[in-house]
């Protein structure tokens, strides 16, 4: 059974979460504290696929413990779906740049909740595959490395989930909502043109590989290779 993880300090709200997770047929293990957290979620022997984490946790808070888990091999591209009383835009975005998969506001709806928890396990599913490599761009989505013409490429981690986006969905176009959902999160409401900025960041970044991002105009991005365009 697919194991996930709940991070949660009131017993109340940590079973409720397992019962039902239990219903949509998954395993659920609740860890009270943000220590606790940490240690299950590296525990080798069941690592989880995925973590709800609450935010007000006592002794490490869960930003903290999501700062940790991402820094660790292991639970690097772990999903996290942050659950928190904070509400405010700067609450979600400051979540998800330090690596959350999406972000839900205390209190939610039981229905709601699940219908994330499936399409984040969803994605995660999806996104297995390990590596991209055209001759000239290598993207290692496992250990986040990305290598342009033999140099190595410097990105952010919310560049990267952006170049990784597209890259597993090689030729198609991406609306910008679509991105906005998958790399930033559904509850993302600011400004699209944050991702102008960033694609035009990434660009920059990516140097000679930075032409694999195609525009489409009104619609949003494609990932076309820069293999290809270095032929054109």
């Amino acid at each position: 059974m697919t194991l996930v993880l709940i991070v949660e300090d009131d017993p109340d709200i940590a079973e409720g979460l397992r019962f039902n997770l239990a219903r949509e047929g998954l395993e659920a293990v609740i860890a009270l504290t943000g220590e606790q957290g940490l240690t299950a979620a590296l525990d080798q022997r069941r690592p989880p696929a995925l973590i709800l984490l609450d935010l007000m946790l006592p002794g490490m808070s869960g930003t903290e413990l999501c700062r940790r888990l991402r820094r660790e091999p292991q639970t690097r591209r772990t999903p996290i779906i942050m659950l928190t009383a904070r509400t405010s835009e700067a609450d979600r975005v400051g979540g998800l740049d330090l690596g959350a998969d999406d972000y839900i506001t205390k209190p939610f709806s039981v229905r709601e909740l699940l219908a994330r928890v499936r399409a984040v396990l969803r994605r995660a599913d999806e996104t297995t595959v390990p590596s991209y490599s055209d001759g000239r761009l290598a993207i290692d989505f496992a250990d986040m490395r990305v290598n342009c013409e033999g140099a190595n490429v410097k990105l952010t981690r919310k560049e990267f989930a952006l170049l990784e986006m597209l890259a597993k969905t090689s030729g198609r176009v991406a609306t910008r909502q679509q991105i906005l959902d998958n790399v930033w999160g559904y509850e993302y409401y600011g400004d699209t043109r944050t991702l102008d900025v960033h694609i035009r960041r990434l660009r920059q970044k990516l140097g000679a590989c930075g032409d694999c991002i195609e525009t489409v105009v009104g619609v949003g991005y494609r990932f076309i290779g820069s293999a290809k365009v270095s032929d054109r």
